[in-house]
């Protein structure tokens, strides 16, 4: 009796057709490498797309990826007025990637202290095994979900950043992601890079991370990220979502924190036509704190879904998150935050809160904070809030001299303050305040905005709770 071949999961066809397209280009891969891509694309065909069966994407639909034929990019050719157009403005030292390919003249790590090292992926694959190769998928193995699946097979790029033991890295690793727009009949491009990043004892980090797109991009891009911290290690990690609406950008990223240690996610998104980014952190340590904070900003029909996770394992953990939505035209929001205190984690303190402003009635927000709590001394709280911008705020201001326009952005951009208070980069500070309010009159700044808002209004929004959208 003949076995029966397994039929591939509708939806990864296109892909394990590229796979196998392009094997020769894996060719100079170690073994172990080689088997990493095997067993993920393996993993994938089993799995293929999610669907909105699966309640994890029960409101976001992947099946379109399946029906576009996305190739890997052959090169990473860019000249450099164009990354500057694109680029953030900021002192840092800078590893550049097109369409997921290292591009070395535009990079730029000179300086780096003896205890620090930042390297393309391909790079530390080839000269730092011993590093990689234990690391990689480590905290996100393959069943982590169908998209690491298929990164693990295809993963080229990406970048390894170490941080010594008690090194204070003095500015940013900026690490730019920029997808092209296809021209003269190329056939659309997809990325699947990767971002490890481990920081020793009591080390201290900022990294930003920038996805950006040329007018007119429709590429795939599918990010992993993993995030390993020693005792005491404080890392600041910065995500800035810039796609071009024809873009599709899922990302997961896995934290893992043992004691003492510190991480800071913030996570601002204003592009892409499809977005999807799942962030774990796993708390395994007395002391370990985890500070999620992000903002979306969805106009025209964008999608914007983002699944957060914290695991509080062990006692005397604390975590802190908050993310805010604001929703224009017809776009959607998703938010789900869920908090898993294990049993005997005692004296932990979780926090979490979602506020959503829809400037348009045809918006659409679905949001979900979760608490799922195994313990009996602790302290946690949850909480969502939806509403549109308060009217009477909007008179007076308009009062006031101000075109509704522009105090409507005023106010819009008021209530993303409090995720942008504390930022600290002001390079990313302007690209958000001109994404959600326009390019504003000179005479207003942040500052005084926000105190102009609460004077004249007491607020921005007028809000309906939770409980008013079961």
């Amino acid at each position: 009796m003949t076995a029966l071949a397994t039929a591939p999961v509708p939806g990864s066809e296109a892909f394990t057709s590229e796979f196998a397209a392009r094997k020769p280009r894996f060719s100079a891969d170690p073994s172990w490498m080689a088997a990493r891509r095997q067993a993920g694309i393996a993993r994938f065909e089993a799995l293929g797309l999610p669907t909105r069966k699966v309640e994890a994407w029960k409101y976001t639909d992947t099946q379109s990826l399946g029906r576009q034929a996305y190739q890997l990019a052959d090169d990473a050719t860019l000249s450099s007025a164009v990354m500057d157009e694109l680029a953030l403005a900021i002192d840092a030292y800078r590893l550049v990637f097109v369409d997921g390919l290292y591009n070395a003249e535009l990079s730029d790590v000179a300086g780096l202290p003896d205890t620090v090292r930042v390297v393309p992926l391909s790079h530390a694959i080839l000269h730092q095994p011993e590093v990689v190769g234990g690391s990689l998928n480590r905290l996100t193995g393959i069943d982590f979900t169908p998209f690491v699946a298929l990164n693990s097979a295809f993963t080229e790029e990406g970048a390894v950043i170490q941080v010594g033991p008690r090194t204070v890295l003095d500015k940013p690793v900026y690490a730019l992601f920029i997808s092209r727009a296809a021209v003269d009949g190329q056939p659309v491009t997809m990325s699947h890079p990767r971002l490890l990043m481990q920081l020793g004892s009591r080390a201290e980090a900022s990294v930003i991370e920038h996805h950006i797109g040329e007018t007119g991009a429709t590429n795939f891009t599918n990010l992993v990220a993993e995030v390993m911290l020693e005792r005491g290690a404080v890392l600041n990690h910065y995500k800035l979502g810039e796609a071009a609406t024809g873009e599709t950008h899922i990302a997961s990223v896995q934290v893992e924190q043992p004691r003492d240690s510190q991480y800071r996610s913030v996570n601002l998104n204003t592009g892409g036509g499809l977005v999807r980014n799942d962030i774990v952190c796993d708390l395994n340590g007395n002391n370990a704190h985890a500070r999620l904070d992000g903002l979306f900003f969805g106009r025209d029909r964008q999608h914007v879904d983002t699944h957060t996770l914290v695991n509080h394992n062990e006692a005397l953990t604390f975590s802190d998150e908050n993310y805010k939505g604001i929703l224009a035209d017809r776009a959607r929001g998703v938010f789900n935050g869920r908090v898993l205190v294990k049993r005997d984690s005692q004296k932990i303190e979780a926090h979490q809160n979602n506020a959503n402003l829809l400037l348009s009635d045809r918006a659409e927000i679905n949001t979900k904070p979760e608490l799922e709590i195994y313990a009996d001394d602790v302290k946690c709280s949850h909480g969502t809030t939806t509403g549109q911008l308060d009217e009477g705020a909007v008179f007076a201001l308009r009062a006031r001299g101000i075109d509704e326009q522009t105090a409507r952005g005023l106010l819009t951009l008021a209530f993303a303050n409090e995720v942008m208070t504390g930022l600290g980069i002001d390079a990313i500070a302007e690209r958000i305040e001109r994404s959600v309010a326009g390019r504003l009159p000179s005479r207003f700044h942040l500052d005084e905005l926000v105190d102009l808002s609460v004077e004249l209004a007491g607020g921005t929004v007028a809000v309906a709770r939770d409980e008013d959208f079961a």
